[in-house]
C-alpha cells in the first residue's frame, strides 16, 4: 500500500537545489537531440508523434526522479 509519505512527495512542489538545474538542462538538451534524430529519420506518423510523446514523458519522469529523490 503506498504510504502518505509517498503520497506527500508525488503532489508536493521540489524547488530546484544545487547542481539539479544543470541536470535537468543535460536531459532535455539529450532528448532534443534524440528528438531531432527521430524527426529527421522517421515519417510524419502517429508512431513519431507517439515516440516524441514518450521521449516528452521520460525527460519529465526522469526529472521528477531527480527533484523527488535526491
Amino acid at each position: 500500500m503506498i504510504t502518505e509519505e509517498e503520497l506527500k512527495n508525488r503532489f508536493t512542489y521540489h524547488a530546484p537545489k544545487g547542481v539539479q538545474p544543470a541536470k535537468y538542462e543535460d536531459i532535455r538538451d539529450t532528448a532534443y537531440e534524440f528528438a531531432v534524430i527521430l524527426a529527421n529519420f522517421c515519417p510524419e506518423s502517429r508512431e513519431l508523434s507517439l515516440a516524441l510523446t514518450h521521449l516528452e514523458t521520460a525527460v519529465m519522469f526522469a526529472n521528477a526522479a531527480i527533484a523527488r529523490r535526491e
